[in-house]
């Protein structure tokens, strides 16, 4: 879990930069959402240990055991659900506060 952690990170990192902000530069927003982005940027880590916590203490064979598969790909899904999809369901948001105001 811990690679999918990581590489979720980064992945998230990337996207929110990226996408978040074309989207604040194409509202023509001050200087806020940018700090809005790192704190979000910086919320993200520990919804994303949490996941890694629920993996890290297992033995090498506890990892291994079949009953524990379901559990483990659900929480890699739902990891990767967020990493890809809170972005622009974040930029989603700055856009429609953008056409209110």
């Amino acid at each position: 879990m811990s690679d999918n952690v990581a590489y979720a990170l980064l992945t998230y990192t990337g996207l929110q930069i990226f996408v978040t902000t074309g989207a604040m530069k194409s509202t023509g927003m001050s200087i806020l959402p940018y700090l809005a982005l790192v704190v979000l940027v910086a919320g993200i880590i520990p919804a994303c240990r949490a996941f890694e916590r629920r993996w890290r203490n297992l033995s090498d064979e506890d990892a291994a055991s079949m009953e524990l598969a379901g559990a483990f790909r659900r929480d890699q899904v739902m990891l990767w659900l967020l990493a890809i999809g809170l972005p622009f369901l974040i930029t989603g948001v700055i856009k429609g506060l953008a056409a209110l105001f």
